[in-house]
């Protein structure tokens, strides 16, 4: 099981279903993790302003982090603009395994509109339970990535 910090947020969207991973993680997995909000409710919130400032954490502090938006696209956007996030949509428990496997995902997205509560468990835990291997070709791989955010510098 992953031991490193992590991070959670939502927008509007997704803000339900990230209250309850909230509790799974803490309470069924025991494991720590820091909500960056939203801490109620507000129907016009904007996505950016949660994925953005949670990718940047888990940048900075070289953690994890699971946001949420209704469909997983807009925060997977988002996330993904900030320099050495590797952001991906967790739709099912096989990608969530692969997403950490071969591209060593840092930000796990999410759809709430897309998945059930029960299911989005089930995905976090996978993700959360899966360690890359670094096996050459995917080190490689990430690694290209990396040059390429370093020539936008």
């Amino acid at each position: 099981m992953y031991s490193g910090p992590l991070f959670i947020a939502s927008d509007h969207g997704g803000y339900h279903l990230k209250n309850r991973l909230v509790h799974f993680i803490q309470n069924e997995l025991q494991k720590e993790v820091q909500d960056l909000g939203p801490s109620e409710y507000v129907e016009t919130d904007d996505y950016p302003d949660f994925a953005i400032p949670l990718a940047q954490t888990v940048a900075r502090l070289q953690g994890r982090g699971i946001v949420i938006c209704s469909s997983g696209i807009g925060v997977c956007v988002a996330a993904n603009k900030v320099k050495g996030i590797r952001a991906g949509i967790g739709y099912n428990i096989a990608v969530a395994e692969s997403m950490i496997k071969d591209d060593d995902t840092n930000v796990l997205c999410l759809g709430s509109k897309m998945i059930s509560e029960e299911h989005a468990m089930a995905v976090v835990k996978k993700w959360l339970e899966t360690e890359f291997p670094a096996a050459e070709r995917h080190v490689r791989r990430i690694a290209k990535i990396h040059s390429m955010e370093s020539q936008e510098e």
